[in-house]
């Protein structure tokens, strides 16, 4: 059995998958323009190794401020495993309901931002009420899940909601229930997991449209860029202006909080 072709075919399953939703991904792409074009952020929020979608957009080579990536380290501290700050710690918070109220009480947000969030079974209690409580505050909301595995999941909030039932939009990074997609003869726990690559794939083709808005609309991005493709002064004066620009819309987050 070539379990790499095999992985690498349903890696082709998952392209097709984000493929299909080129529209929704450009509706979605079109309202993260629009709260930049306005002065305002995409707020992003993953637990556990969801996290990752949230570093993928910003900051990182490629990427453009615009976005505030909310990552909270009890949520997402893999490295340790156990112990002081382990992975048992993690998943156990993941499920405390309130936390997401406390994590959103650090900013003065607008109805003219947008959030993203990241979840692959949408079941978790945090990131569901961190959608819920983005549309409270009159933000539009994206959930990015793993439809197969968020069907086929309980929510462990107490009433029952996952996290589409707070979002206005809804992308799929094509994953199948349980995420690992490679069975071994003799082995009845699968392998090799795919909601990292739909979910990369969903942060970049978001990232590349939204970038194109911009620049189309006047206000080219400030983009983190190597020194090997714009030279070593262009990269430099790029990284110290993304990065003050990002600071200045973070002011704003906090410049009336609790007024």
């Amino acid at each position: 059995m070539n379990v790499i072709a095999e992985y690498l075919e349903r890696s082709r399953g998952i392209i097709e998958t984000v493929s299909d939703q080129e529209p929704s991904i450009r509706k979605v792409a079109a309202m993260f323009a629009d709260s930049i074009l306005q002065g305002r952020m995409v707020h992003l929020f993953g637990s556990g190794h969801s996290r990752m979608m949230v570093e993928e957009m910003w900051p990182r080579y490629g990427s453009f401020p615009g976005f505030n990536p909310i990552v909270e380290l009890s949520l997402s501290f893999h490295n340790l495993v156990v112990g002081a700050n382990g992975q048992r710690q993690a998943m156990f918070l993941e499920n405390v309901s309130g936390l997401a109220a406390r994590i959103l009480r650090n900013f003065d947000t607008s109805p003219q931002d947008t959030a993203l969030v990241i979840s692959s079974s949408g079941c978790n209690v945090v990131p569901v009420e961190m959608a819920e409580e983005f549309q409270r505050l009159d933000i539009k909301v994206v959930a990015i899940v793993s439809k197969l595995h968020l069907e086929g999941s309980a929510s462990k909030k107490r009433d029952g909601k996952k996290l589409v039932d707070f979002a206005d939009y809804v992308l799929d990074t094509g994953a199948p229930l349980g995420d690992a997609m490679i069975y071994l003869d003799g082995l009845d726990t699968p392998v090799a997991p795919g909601s990292t690559l739909g979910g990369v794939m969903l942060i970049n083709c978001l990232k590349a449209e939204t970038a194109k808005i911009l620049h189309q609309s006047g206000h080219t991005p400030k983009v983190l860029s190597s020194g090997k493709i714009v030279g070593e002064e262009r990269a430099e004066e790029l990284f110290e202006s993304a990065y003050d620009q990002h600071a200045h819309l973070m002011a704003k987050l906090y410049a009336d909080l609790g007024k």
